[in-house]
């Protein structure tokens, strides 16, 4: 596996690196989510979440993982909206749901509160599949009607989709300092996700792949195939169908430890059968 560059990845010099720039203004807010996109953010190894926050970003707040808390945190993200307007990042976890009955925050309606947050950002970012697509929260009959972000954001604010079930660490922090060290977003594909981490299929840059070429399967689980490492494409990975950079960045993801790519970063995975593949043993 080649080595990640980050630098090299959202095209960074020396010299602007050694640049003593403002750190970017950042608000996180969840929405129906299960936290775990913040908790891939604080695993980056590459460079490390504390390098990001102390030298490039500042996370001015996020219910999970803002020092304050209750009235001091609210004031201050009120704040920001004025010191920072035009400046700041809004960054969103969680499908919308279409009632305050399913959420609310700090009493206030989590849809008005995004809202708000969204006229005066510089730009929004969606972290994970239910903020990008809808998700888990929006998935089947939808009790709680929930969309993603594109459906009430604002069309002349800049937004990115970075999905995942969660989103890969680096790909969360470098999409951040993309904006930070050039202002703007990433170039993005068609469906508004950066091109440099998805600009090509988990398949295509497989481990396993030259055992596709072959022809070479695991048909179980647990048989000899899977022992020797073979491609899981029988048992139901979705690799070839879903666009990730799980396997050029991450070392440890879900094909290294032996298990079929479920397409989470793809629209619908889960009423797809993301989590359902094909599960026969020998």
């Amino acid at each position: 596996m080649p080595h990640y560059n980050w630098l090299e990845a959202i095209n960074v010099t020396e010299d602007m690196l050694n640049k003593t720039d403002p750190r970017l203004p950042v608000i996180w807010i969840s929405a129906l989510d299960c936290t775990g996109c913040k908790e891939a953010f604080i695993r980056s190894s590459e460079p490390t979440t504390l390098e990001t926050i102390l030298n490039f970003i500042s996370l001015e707040y996020s219910e999970l993982l803002s020092v304050a808390s209750g009235v001091q945190a609210e004031e201050h993200k009120e704040a920001i909206y004025e010191e920072y307007k035009g400046k700041y990042v809004l960054a969103i976890e969680g499908g919308i749901p279409g009632s305050d009955d399913f959420l609310m925050i700090a009493g206030k309606s989590v849809r008005e509160e995004i809202l708000t947050a969204a006229q005066n950002a510089k730009a929004v970012i969606a972290f994970g599949s239910c903020s990008a697509w809808g998700g888990i929260p929006a998935a089947g009959v939808n009790p709680t009607q929930t969309v993603d972000i594109r459906a009430i954001i604002p069309e002349n604010v800049p937004v990115a989709l970075v999905p995942g079930c969660p989103p890969i660490p680096e790909v969360i922090i470098g999409t951040l300092l993309h904006l930070h060290f050039h202002g703007e977003l990433p170039e993005l594909d068609k469906k508004l996700r950066p091109k440099v981490f998805y600009g090509t299929t988990v398949h295509m840059t497989c481990h396993r792949k030259p055992y596709f070429d072959q022809k070479l399967f695991a048909e179980s689980y647990d048989d000899e195939g899977a022992r020797k490492g073979y491609c899981l494409f029988k048992l139901g990975c979705k690799g070839p169908t879903a666009f990730n950079a799980c396997e050029s960045i991450m070392e440890e993801r879900c094909i290294r430890a032996g298990f079929t790519c479920i397409g989470c970063s793809e629209k619908g995975f889960w009423d797809k059968g993301g989590f359902c593949g094909k599960k026969k043993r020998a």
